[in-house]
């Protein structure tokens, strides 16, 4: 690893890509974003890569699907509102079976809400988005150097899978500063593309890209073929930190700046005389539901507290997982507030009734 270098969020984002091999990145401006794509338009040329600020969130999301097409590695970047009207693109990406990065800096709504930090956007993020059945791999990291350990994987998960890899992140991971670690020569996975489009000169059939098929029994076959690698993906690529959930009494759930927050109340609530430990999904989609399942039947633990920069999104997926089997209690802030670390030790002492 090279010396460590202060930088911003956003901007460790766009040079993780750079150096995971993306030469191709379309985007528009949003905050609290924006400064992806200006680093993009400042690196790129170094780079011989192309930088485009496309005219709409729709033409930049085009603009991928072409690239993809092509064979390249491609991102675009937006936050909330943008990665909403990316959604049709996203759904034509899995239907075409592209690898493709998205990179989402969530901020609050609904509508245009506020450029503070959010995670509203976790069912959109997780549950598909866009229309028909498929998935997005969602990777939510929790510090700026996972944002750069992360962004590099997800280009290698875009191409090993063929599908679109989101990069969940909110305002606070985007602009907030930290010392990151880069690699002195990053490992690129390379991944033969025979599928991709590239010109003929009239020595083999022509290749097509598409997501449309006419025929009920070839679409059919289609989603099966999405729905056998999405498991695939459950099993081999599904990531979470288990933090002292071996004699935990309570277990908090809660992902990227929430357990950032929550990391350091587990020693507070030590302190307290409370056990309590931590499961942090670093893939929201796949879902850690496995390791909430064993968390939930440990005799030790009494019952589970999600956190979120919301109204209680992730909380569905946690109690799925819980299953009855234990209470499972939520704690949330809305409109780019952010719970402190008092609030959550006092709810904490609520369920354990200390």
């Amino acid at each position: 690893m090279s010396s460590r270098v202060l930088m911003k969020g956003n901007e460790v984002i766009a040079e993780a890509a750079i150096r995971a091999g993306c030469r191709h990145y379309f985007g528009y401006p949003i905050t609290p974003q924006t400064e992806i794509m200006n680093y993009m338009a400042r690196r790129m040329k170094d780079v011989d890569g192309t930088m485009v600020q496309a005219e709409s969130e729709i033409a930049a999301i085009n603009m991928v699907y072409g690239a993809a097409a092509a064979g390249a590695r491609v991102m675009t970047t937006s936050s909330s509102p943008g990665i909403s009207l990316k959604q049709e693109g996203f759904s034509y990406i899995a239907g075409a079976e592209l690898p493709a990065v998205v990179v989402n800096i969530v901020r609050c709504g609904p509508g245009l809400g506020g450029i503070l930090p959010a995670q509203g956007d976790y069912f959109q993020a997780t549950k598909g988005g866009g229309h028909g059945d498929y998935k997005n791999i969602v990777l939510a990291p929790a510090s700026v150097q996972e944002l750069y350990e992360l962004t590099v994987e997800a280009f290698n998960l875009a191409d090993k899978y063929r599908m679109l890899v989101m990069i969940l992140g909110d305002g606070t991971l985007g602009q907030m500063m930290e010392p990151v670690s880069y690699r002195d020569a990053e490992q690129i996975e390379t991944v033969e593309k025979p599928w991709h489009v590239c010109g003929t000169k009239d020595k083999r059939q022509h290749r097509t890209v598409q997501s449309i098929y006419i025929d009920p029994d070839d679409l059919e076959a289609l989603n099966d073929k999405l729905q056998a690698k999405y498991r695939t993906v459950e099993k081999q690529d599904t990531m979470v930190e288990m933090i002292g959930c071996e004699d935990a009494e309570i277990i908090i759930t809660a992902f990227g700046t929430s357990s950032r927050i929550s990391r350091n109340v587990l020693r507070l609530a030590d302190d307290l005389g409370i056990k309590v430990g931590m499961i942090r999904p670093i893939t929201l989609w796949p879902f850690p539901s496995e390791a909430i399942m064993e968390a939930a039947a440990a005799d030790s633990v009494k019952s589970f507290l999600d956190i979120e920069l919301n109204a209680g999104q992730m909380l569905e997926d946690v109690r799925l997982a819980v299953n009855g089997r234990k209470p499972v209690h939520f704690l949330g802030r809305t409109g780019g507030n952010l719970p402190t670390q008092k609030e959550i030790i006092e709810k904490i002492r609520t369920i354990a009734g200390r």
